[in-house]
C-alpha cells in the first residue's frame, strides 16, 4: 500500500493542485492512500522548519510531500514539492494534472477558508471549557506521587467537570517535569483536561483557581539564614505573582517543614488583593502524627482518634491540644457501639507524659520517619493536603475540627499580622475560628512565644533581605 502525506499553507495554488491529483488517484487505485495536512500561512514556515529539521529533510517551498514506509516501518520518504510529486504520479501511476490557474486559485482561497472556520470551530469548543486551574509548586517533591492520582477526582472536587494541572518547580529540571506530566497523563484520570509544565516564573499562578506551595528541595549544606534568605525573596515574588494572575478567589495551601507561618505571612503581605481567607498552611500533618502515637498508646486505630490541635508556629514552638479530642473504640472499663466515644483526656491519666513526652514525641515523629524511610514523610503530607481540600470544598461535617495557620483575626489576645495553627471548622466553603475553645492562661503564653517566634522570623529575614539589597 502506498501511503503519501501532503502539507502546504492553505492558501497555496500549488498545494491545491497536488491535493486535487491526490484526491483522483485515491479514488481509482484502491491500495493508494493520502494524508493532507493543512497549516495556515502564518504558521507554514515555522512548521516546515521543524518538519524538515526533524526528519533530516532540505525543503523550503509549499507543498510538501513525502512517502510514508509503512511496510517496513522506517521514517518517511521525501519527494518533494508540486513538481516532484507530479513528476512521481506520471512515472508510477501515468496520472498528469492540466488544472487551469484560474481554477487553482479558486481551490486555494477555498481550502483557506475552510482552514479557518476549523480553526474557528476549535477555538469556539475550547472557549466552552472552564477547567479548574490547579498549580502544584515545588512538583517533583515526593509529595506530589502520592497527591495527584488522589486530587483529580470528584471525591475532592464534587462539583468540577475538568481540571487543567499546571506543574511547577524551579529547581527542578524540565525532563523530570517532562516524566511528571507523562505519569500524570498514565493515570488516565477522567478529570484531567491537560498538564503543563514549567521551570520559570514566565506563567506562573496564570488564572489559578487553586495553588498547593510544597517544600523545596534545598540543598543539605544550605544554612538557615541562607534557607530563611531564598524563601523571603521566594515568597514575596509567589505573592506578587498572586496577586496579579491568580483567580480572585484562589485557594491556597502552603505545605512545608520549615518556616511553614512564615511563607503564608509572606504571600499574604504580597497578595494585598486576595482576601486572607483563601490561605492557610497547613497543620494537618502534625495532628495526624499527634493521632497516631495516642492510638499506639491506647491500642486503637489513629482513625479512631478525634478532635486534635495543633497552637502555634507549625513548624516551630507549637503545641498539641486534647481538650476536645475524643478517642473511639477503646478497650477499657466502659465500652459502647461504633459511635461512642470517651474524651482522650479522661483516658490519659498521665498528665507529665501528655505537657512533655508527648508533644516531643510529635515534634520527632516526622524526622523519625524520615531518618527509616530515608525520605520525607511525602505520604502524610499528600493526606493532610487533600483533607483540608475536602472540607474546603465541603466534604467533611461541619463540626469536624482542623488545625490550620491562618492570620490571626485579633482574638487570644494576639497581635494583629501573624499566621498561628488556630482550630477552625469548614462551612460553605470557607472556614472561621472556633472560639468556644478554651483558653487558659498557660496556652495564652505558649501562643505569645509562638507569636513572638514568628515576628522575629520575619524580621530576621526582612533584615537578610536589606543586606544583601545594600551589597548590591
Amino acid at each position: 500500500m502506498a501511503k503519501f502525506v501532503l502539507a502546504g499553507k492553505s492558501d497555496c495554488p500549488h498545494y491545491a493542485k497536488a491535493e486535487l491529483l491526490a484526491d483522483s488517484l485515491q479514488r481509482s487505485l484502491p491500495n493508494f492512500r493520502i494524508h493532507k495536512i493543512s497549516i495556515l500561512p502564518h504558521e507554514w514556515q515555522e512548521w516546515l522548519e521543524a518538519t524538515c529539521k526533524r526528519n533530516g529533510w532540505k525543503h523550503e517551498k509549499s507543498p510538501l510531500v513525502w512517502r510514508e514506509l509503512v511496510d517496513q516501518g522506517g521514517k518517511g520518504m521525501l519527494l518533494g514539492g508540486f513538481s516532484d510529486f507530479l513528476e512521481h504520479c506520471q512515472d508510477y501511476y501515468s496520472v498528469t494534472s492540466d488544472m487551469p490557474t484560474d481554477v487553482m486559485l479558486t481551490v486555494a482561497a477555498e481550502n483557506l477558508e475552510t482552514k479557518m472556520n476549523l480553526v474557528v470551530e476549535e477555538q469556539h469548543r475550547v472557549s466552552l471549557i472552564k477547567p479548574l486551574h490547579i498549580w502544584i509548586s515545588s512538583a517533583l517533591n515526593p509529595t506530589s506521587h502520592f497527591l495527584i492520582p488522589n486530587l483529580l477526582s470528584a471525591e475532592v472536587f464534587p462539583h468540577v467537570s475538568t481540571i487543567s494541572l499546571h506543574l511547577l518547580d524551579l529547581e527542578g529540571t524540565e525532563e523530570g517535569l517532562q516524566g511528571l506530566r507523562m505519569e500524570t497523563e498514565d493515570l488516565a484520570l477522567s478529570l484531567l483536561h491537560q498538564v503543563t509544565i514549567h521551570t520559570d516564573l514566565e506563567q506562573a499562578f496564570q488564572d489559578a483557581d487553586v495553588i498547593l506551595l510544597l517544600d523545596e528541595g534545598w540543598s543539605d549544606d544550605s544554612d538557615e539564614e541562607e534557607k530563611r534568605k531564598g524563601l523571603s525573596d521566594r515568597y514575596r515574588e509567589y505573592g506578587r505573582l498572586m496577586d496579579t494572575r491568580a483567580n480572585k478567589e484562589v485557594t491556597v495551601i502552603v505545605c512545608a517543614d520549615s518556616f511553614a507561618n512564615l511563607r503564608c505571612s509572606l504571600l499574604l503581605d504580597n497578595a494585598r488583593s486576595i482576601d486572607s481567607s483563601q490561605f492557610v498552611t497547613m497543620s494537618t500533618q502534625l495532628e495526624n502524627e499527634a493521632k497516631a502515637i495516642i492510638a499506639k498508646k491506647l491500642k486503637v486505630r489513629t482513625s479512631d482518634v478525634t478532635n486534635v490541635i495543633v497552637w502555634g508556629n507549625i513548624s516551630g514552638r507549637f503545641y498539641i491540644d486534647l481538650q476536645w479530642a475524643k478517642v473511639f473504640n477503646y478497650d477499657g472499663a466502659i465500652r459502647g457501639p461504633a459511635f461512642f466515644s470517651q474524651p482522650a483526656q479522661t483516658i490519659l491519666h498521665d498528665r507529665k507524659w501528655l505537657e512533655t513526652d508527648f508533644q516531643d514525641l510529635v515534634r520527632c515523629r516526622r524526622a523519625a520517619v524520615a531518618s527509616k524511610s530515608c525520605r520525607a514523610a511525602a505520604m502524610s503530607a499528600a493526606n493532610g493536603i487533600l483533607a483540608v481540600l475536602k472540607a474546603w470544598n465541603g466534604i467533611c461535617s461541619p463540626d469536624e475540627v482542623f488545625s490550620t495557620g491562618v492570620l490571626c483575626p485579633g482574638d487570644y489576645n494576639l497581635p494583629d499580622g501573624v499566621v498561628l495553627s488556630l482550630p477552625v471548622t469548614f462551612t460553605d466553603g470557607k472556614w472561621s475560628v472556633r472560639f468556644d475553645v478554651t483558653v487558659g492562661d498557660e496556652l495564652k503564653e505558649r501562643l505569645q512565644l509562638s507569636a513572638s517566634e514568628l515576628k522575629q522570623e520575619k524580621e530576621l529575614g526582612a533584615d537578610i533581605l536589606q543586606d544583601c539589597y545594600k551589597e548590591d
